[in-house]
This record gives structure tokens, C-alpha cells and sequence, in this order.
């Protein structure tokens, strides 16, 4: 599908955060096409990322220790020479589909806005599903008017200024190994607890607080009130992911109620 050029698309850098993406990096990059610039935080990647980078003369690779997903932002959109007043913020697995590229390009870069909010398909090995809990996100902004900060295993982003919607989506399609994914969400729920005892309360940080509510209530949800039943293997496979995530996020609460304080053993339960 051609895209007529347009200012928007000129005032734009993609700004993405690798490590390990090789079974998604040409992907994301060939949606990019339109792109003259390309901005790519690595973390440290081993396999074929860097070399798959290097191949691209549009992309500029900056390499950090990653820390934080805050910290791992806020050096993308301050400290690698973007030369545009917008940035589009990516994870290695986002796809900008063609219908949010034609929208990106009718945008005028001097409207008054200074954020647009995205929201996202999820795709399982290409097989897009009929629904998520992939929320929302705040993907395309001035970058002079945008901050992260910290929040769980993810980030948040503080926007100056008004923020608007846009009707195309961001597609996000991850095809690294399950035994991957797996290792991350020890590392992701491990920093997920904490928040949820000390963010801003509500009814899910509650409920996931109070196990084993959550780990059923998400996968009922996907499967019935989301109709990824309907979805076979794939919906079933992020059903199950998310039945996952959640059982991860119980033991570790469990763990924590469970460990005595003076580390001495405690009489048996009755």
C-alpha cells in the first residue's frame, strides 16, 4: 500500500528498545518503511539483533545496561540525538499496521496536541485475535513534552499538554520462544509486586492482592467475555499466558504472607 509523503511522517523518529529481538526486528522494521530515521536502544542483545540492525543505514544503535524500563526511556528520548519534535515509541514487537501509517500521515505536525493515544491488536504467531487486555498506550509525542517514570514492571508516561485519539492500531505480534517470555515474567513480577502494594489502588491491583482471585478471573475473562475461545490455539495460548502471568503474580504474594519474618520454622498449618 503507497502512503503519500506528508510533513507528519518527516517530523517523526521510531524509537524502539531491543535485546534478543531477532525473531522480530525485520518485521518491525519493514512496517517502518516511511521512516528516514530510526532510533535503537539495545540492551545487551547476543544473537543476530545487532547484525540485523546493521544492516538497515537508517537506524542509529545506541547500547545501554538496562536497569529500569523508566531509566531505559528516558535515555532513548534524551540522550540519542533525535532530531525531530515527534517521537514514536516502540517495542521490538509492534507492528505499525498500514491503516495507522496512512493515519500518521494526514496529521499535521503543528496541531495543537501533544500526544496521541494508540491502541493495540495482539497477534500469536501471526494469528491476530479478536480481542486483549493490552490496554491503550500513549505511543506518539513531542518529545519535549513527554516524561517517564517507573511504574511496576513497565513504565508511565507523563504527557504536557492535551493528548488525543487515534483511530489505526499498533498490532503487537511477539515470536520469541515461550521459554523467553517465560524467564521475563520471573523478572517483570518480581517488580510488579511492590507496585501493586504501593501504586494507586484499584479493583484489579486489589483482586490480584487477593489470590487465587485473579489467575481465574483472567482466564474466564479472555476466554468468554473477550471470545478468544472462538480464536482456537491462539486464543487459547494467550488465555493460558495470561492464567500464567497471573499465577506468577499469586505465588509471589503467597510467598511473601508466607515467609515468617525471623526466618525460624513456623508450626505446621492445620
Amino acid at each position: 500500500m503507497t502512503v503519500p509523503r506528508n510533513q507528519m511522517l518527516d517530523h517523526i523518529t521510531p524509537v524502539i528498545l531491543t535485546f534478543n529481538e531477532e525473531p522480530n526486528i525485520k518485521r518491525t522494521l519493514s512496517a517502518l518503511d516511511w521512516a528516514k530515521r530510526i532510533i535503537v536502544v539495545d540492551s545487551g542483545s547476543t544473537d543476530n539483533t545487532l547484525a540485523i540492525l546493521a544492516e538497515d543505514p537508517r537506524v542509529s544503535v545506541f547500547s545501554r545496561k538496562f536497569d529500569s524500563h523508566g531509566e531505559q526511556w528516558k535515555f532513548a528520548v534524551t540522550q540519542t540525538d533525535i532530531r525531530t519534535d515527534w517521537v514514536l515509541r516502540l517495542d521490538a514487537d509492534y507492528l505499525v499496521t498500514p491503516e495507522l501509517r496512512t493515519e500518521l500521515a494526514s496529521l499535521n505536525p503543528n496541531a495543537s496536541v501533544s500526544a496521541y493515544r494508540i491502541t493495540f491488536d495482539y497477534a500469536i504467531y501471526g494469528r491476530r485475535l479478536r480481542g486483549t487486555l493490552y490496554p491503550p498506550n500513549t505511543v506518539l509525542f513531542r518529545k519535549d513534552r513527554a516524561a517517564p517514570s517507573d511504574r511496576g514492571h513497565t513504565e508511565s508516561w507523563t504527557i504536557e499538554g492535551r493528548v488525543a485519539e487515534l483511530k489505526g492500531r499498533i498490532l503487537h505480534d511477539d515470536r520469541k520462544p515461550l521459554a523467553d517470555w517465560i524467564i521475563a515474567q520471573s523478572r517483570y513480577t518480581a517488580r510488579e509486586v511492590p507496585y501493586l502494594r504501593t501504586g494507586r489502588p484499584s479493583l484489579a491491583n486489589a483482586l490480584r492482592l487477593r489470590p487465587p482471585l485473579m489467575p481465574l478471573l483472567s482466564v474466564l475473562y479472555c476466554l468468554f467475555f473477550k471470545r478468544l475461545i472462538l480464536d482456537g490455539r491462539a486464543g487459547l495460548f494467550y488465555s493460558l499466558q495470561r492464567l500464567l502471568v497471573e499465577t506468577a503474580v499469586a505465588l509471589t504474594v503467597l510467598e511473601d504472607q508466607l515467609t515468617p519474618e525471623d526466618k525460624s520454622i513456623s508450626p505446621r498449618s492445620e
